[in-house]
């Protein structure tokens, strides 16, 4: 395999967009690779691939400026790589990557930092990817990252938007113990629910809908000024780690900086619609709210809070995504992401999963050991997940050294 590598600086503003700071380009085989250290470096290549290319709302540029703004973990770097057709050099795709400090390691891992469900680099077109052009456009990448123990990537699907996602095609790459599921939408919004759910869900869908009429008007309220993101937003947190402090299990909205991040990409989402914010009322009551992410025909099901105890023998989560499968296919949406997880009620639906992939390995002794034991804890968490008397003996034990840390909590 042909390399050759040749330094090139750059400087910051400067009117090809370059990085600020030197960026390494390697030509192997029928790509190069280019190494940026900065969003701004890259923005005018992301934007247009984001428009025209093919990518998923977690690689929204939007959303990786916040995560790069308000989520970085310290001594964090940001590594975003550019490939391009070596023969013609017409961009082909940018993997956005961070490398950090970990105990005593480093590890490459995607940019995420926790709020990003899908690990999928922007593609410039839907040219299909075969193994061996994914294999060799990786290789080009792994010759301009800097030096670390190990890699883990995550969440990868295995397409994107029904092309091939070059990541789910490396050798090194395996089967997630996560899924994530989603419905294809189409036809009449007033319809969609009786045509493509189960008629299990569609019952009980209406059944709690009149159930909640007879107590006072319902109304499926959208965030679309700023005071209304800040009240309904606020009602998701709140109902968010109530919920979770009842089961047992950590929300990354306990960390000030995570809300933060979504209350201002919320904000944001105000002027380009890509984040959308929705509340469930009864009355006055705020019942359920349900985050989305939009980029072209998906709408992604983020982050859903609700309060169970508002309504007895109802369940706000299904009535609120019900709901909003309609809303989405009333707006020209035509497929409705329910994110990743085994809940029950994503089958209850009707939803399909689909396997999710992962690169997870180490580059040193050091990086390979420490990814060993990540790969023990996660099948052990698994293993727990699948046994409900255990897990609910250990939510119970979680529930308890939260009171005794926290007091009243």
């Amino acid at each position: 395999m042909a390399v050759q590598a040749v330094q090139i600086a750059a400087v910051t503003g400067s009117p090809d967009g370059q990085s600020s700071h030197p960026a390494t380009v390697v030509a192997i085989d029928a790509y190069t690779a280019r190494l940026h250290t900065s969003l701004e470096a890259v923005r005018p290549l992301w934007l247009r691939l984001q428009a025209d290319g093919v990518c998923t709302a977690h690689q929204n540029y939007a959303w990786a400026e916040g995560i790069v703004a308000r989520l970085m973990p310290e001594g964090a770097e940001l590594l975003i790589v550019e490939v391009n057709d070596a023969v013609t050099g017409a961009p082909r795709m940018l993997v956005p990557l961070i490398r950090r400090p970990a105990f005593r390691h480093r590890v490459i891992e995607w940019l995420s930092c926790g709020v990003c469900d899908y690990s999928a680099p922007l593609l410039a077109d839907a040219s299909p990817w075969t193994m061996q052009s994914a294999q060799a456009a990786w290789a080009a990448v792994r010759s301009v990252l800097p030096p670390a123990d190990r890699i883990q990537i995550t969440g990868i699907p295995q397409s994107i938007s029904g092309v091939a996602n070059p990541l789910a095609l490396l050798a090194a790459t395996r089967d997630s113990l996560h899924t994530s599921f989603g419905l294809a939408i189409d036809g009449d919004p007033e319809t969609v629910l009786k045509r493509l759910c189960r008629p299990s869900f569609v019952k009980a869908f209406n059944k709690d809908w009149r159930r909640l009429e007879r107590l006072g008007d319902v109304e499926l309220v959208e965030a679309n000024t700023p005071a209304l993101v800040e009240v309904i937003f606020g009602g998701l947190v709140r109902m968010r780690l109530s919920r979770f402090r009842e089961l047992g299990r950590f929300d990354l909205l306990t960390q000030a900086t995570a809300v933060d991040f979504y209350r201002n990409a919320a904000l944001e989402g105000l002027s380009d619609g890509s984040v959308r914010l929705f509340g469930l009322r009864v009355g006055e009551a705020l019942i359920a709210v349900q985050y989305l992410l939009i980029h072209q025909v998906t709408v992604h099901a983020l982050l859903i809070s609700i309060d169970q105890g508002a309504v007895p023998n109802v369940s706000p989560g299904l009535l609120i995504m019900g709901k909003l499968m309609s809303w989405a296919r009333g707006r020209g949406f035509d497929y409705f992401d329910l994110s990743v997880g085994n809940q029950s009620y994503k089958e209850h639906m009707g939803a399909v999963g689909s396997g999710l992939r992962e690169l997870c390995h180490g580059i040193t002794v050091r990086g390979s050991a420490v990814s060993a034991a990540i790969e023990v804890r996660n099948r052990t968490e698994v293993f727990v997940r699948s046994k409900p008397r255990l897990l609910k003996r250990l939510q119970g034990l979680m529930r308890d050294l939260r009171r005794l840390r926290g007091g009243s909590e």
